[in-house]
């Protein structure tokens, strides 16, 4: 028996987009949507409470950072993931393969799995399909990833379609060691690169292994947005519709939007969190980057349409100030903003399907954000 189901509510007649709910272990998850990323077992800067005050459903941790900080071992003795952070809702644990892609120069593939360096202090780890699985079942994350291979665009034809093998027999061997099948469901990754005829290859290879839920890798790692959404449509067809659709690493709102109108369930990027570190602002009406002097007298809230805690309390001036002075309050508001924004995005889109509006939905929001605009420069 699965650790998690699957169901579809409802078909958007607009536009096709699925609504839904995942029934895991740690509670029901209304699809589509929006995972904020907690690499190191944190979402960073925002507490396991404010998480929950938002609305925040699930979350994602990184096997390899946990893996290697505090250790996976440690985390288990803990009582798992949920008890170590203190998180009792739903997390999806990804596999280490996005680390293939990111830590390209400090890596070797090989078909039994992957040496790395330390990305800090040098020393040699190997990681295995088998390994990451161990990892996984000691996290006890709700949904694990299987451990695949991120291929950087664009790539050589010939190096893609080996890649896409060892992906499957990576995803092979991963489901022989998954021990835990009752709790913990195990999802597989479909590659294949900007290459139609592998994408619809290995969705179809990948379907054969029958994992409970899919997820699409490899996408939003330098192609164009027309690229990814090209290939989201090859591939959807080849992908069961009784069962979720994951497409990892996406988190602007345009592409989620975008996603869930060809036919995506849930999203995850780490973007919210990284811009608001930096000053920048997800809004209804565009970005703001709030170190910019033209915010120094604003005493308006950052977003006149957002009810989050930051707008209801702060203003663009009292924002620009804290970032000028570098405190760290001014980071974590912002954060908090923009995870909100994104979460509060997908509320918006889970109606729209509802509704079966969701192409009128995605008319209005670019036409008020400027998506609609190649000259916009607030757009994110």
């Amino acid at each position: 028996m699965s650790a998690i189901r699957f169901e579809v509510l409802h078909v958007c007649k607009q536009s096709g987009a699925r609504l839904g709910k995942l029934y895991t272990p740690h509670g029901v998850i209304e699809t589509p949507i929006f995972m904020p990323v907690g690499t190191q077992a944190t979402v960073k800067t925002l507490s396991p409470e404010e998480l929950k005050e938002m609305n925040t459903q699930i979350i994602l941790s990184n096997t390899y950072h946990l893996w290697l900080q505090p250790g996976d071992d440690i985390i288990k003795e803990a009582g798992g993931l949920h008890q170590f952070m203190r998180w009792d809702g739903p997390i999806l644990t990804d596999s280490g393969g996005f680390q293939v892609f990111s830590l390209s120069k400090l890596r070797r593939i090989t078909d039994e799995g992957v040496e790395f360096r330390h990305h800090k202090s040098g020393a040699k780890l190997f990681m295995t399909p088998e390994k990451a699985i161990s990892i996984q079942n000691n996290l006890g994350s709700d949904i694990m990833m299987s451990f695949d291979e991120c291929v950087e665009l664009p790539a050589d034809y010939n190096y893609v379609k080996e890649s896409v093998e060892r992906t499957l027999k990576w995803a092979e061997r991963g489901l022989k060691v998954h021990k835990n099948t009752e709790k913990q469901a195990l999802f597989g990754i479909v590659q294949g690169g900007d290459f139609e005829d592998l994408r619809e290859y290995s969705a179809k290879k990948t379907v054969e292994l029958d994992f409970p839920g899919y997820a699409i890798g490899g996408l939003s790692v330098g192609e164009s947005k027309e690229t990814m959404y090209r290939i989201i449509e090859t591939t959807i067809p080849h992908l069961p519709t009784n069962k979720p659709r994951y497409l990892m690493g996406v988190g602007s709102a345009d592409a989620l939007i975008e996603g869930c109108i060809r036919g995506i369930d849930m999203f995850d990027c780490v973007l919210p969190t990284r811009i608001a570190r930096h000053g920048t602002a997800m809004t209804s009406f565009g970005r703001v980057v709030i170190k910019n002097q033209q915010y120094e007298r604003d005493f308006t809230p950052l977003d006149p349409e957002c009810d989050c805690y930051t707008c209801r309390n702060y203003t663009k001036s009292y924002l620009r100030h804290l970032f000028k002075a570098e405190e760290m309050f001014g980071q974590r508001l912002l954060s908090y903003h923009n995870v909100y924004f994104l979460l509060k995005l997908m509320e918006q889109v889970r109606q729209a399907i509802k509704e079966d509006r969701l192409l009128s939905f995605r008319d209005e929001f670019f036409a008020k954000y400027g998506y609609d605009d190649p000259n916009n420069k607030r757009q994110f």
